[in-house]
């Protein structure tokens, strides 16, 4: 896979997180430098685990799927692109806590990494390598999430929900160019 795929792919995963860190910003109001580093730190981590895991399952799969791997990539992405339009089409639910602590950061750092998952699955479907993709996923995700709680703090989360809605598409429009790029090949 070429990098500006991957950049794509890593942007659009870190939307998500971006999102949640923007809410996260604009409750907190002046998240000190812990909690935005909590935030940034687990986001990235997580973001950079569950492709690994994701294309660890999906290695073992490989064979007995290849003749429909490109429609399964295609639809885990336009599953988790669409996902993330419907959620972005919905009203947010307001923070109550501080969510840079405890299991309340486990959990949304789990959350907004699930997507990664199925990419890193999609991504073992394809043959693609998976340790610098997962890098490049993590980093972006933990930059955006630091860009999130400061940009939240300033704008009290006008933008988190329309980003969203980007992100998914360009999900989608990474499946239908992984299914574009198999016919053509065939």
């Amino acid at each position: 896979m070429d990098l500006p795929t991957l950049v794509l792919i890593a942007i659009a995963l870190g939307i998500d997180a971006f999102a949640v860190s923007l809410s996260a910003g604009a409750y907190l109001v002046s998240a000190d430098t812990r909690q935005t580093f909590r935030l940034s730190f687990h986001f990235g981590l997580f973001q950079f685990f569950m492709p690994i895991l994701g294309w660890l399952a999906g290695a073992e799969l490989t064979g007995a799927v290849q003749a429909i791997d490109h429609w399964v990539a295609f639809g885990l992405l336009a599953l988790i692109g669409g996902k993330m339009i419907k959620e972005s089409l919905e009203e947010t639910k307001s923070l109550k806590k501080d969510v840079s602590r405890g299991w309340s950061l486990v959990a949304l750092s789990v959350a907004t990494s699930i997507d990664a998952l199925a990419i890193g699955f999609s991504l073992s479907l394809i043959g693609a390598r998976i340790v610098f993709p997962a890098v490049l996923i993590g980093i972006v995700a933990s930059l955006m999430s630091l860009l999130g709680v400061r940009l939240g703090e300033r704008v009290s989360g006008l933008f988190g929900r329309r980003v969203e809605f980007v992100g998914g598409a360009v999900l989608i429009l990474i499946g239908v160019r992984i299914v574009v790029e198999h016919t053509l090949l065939m």
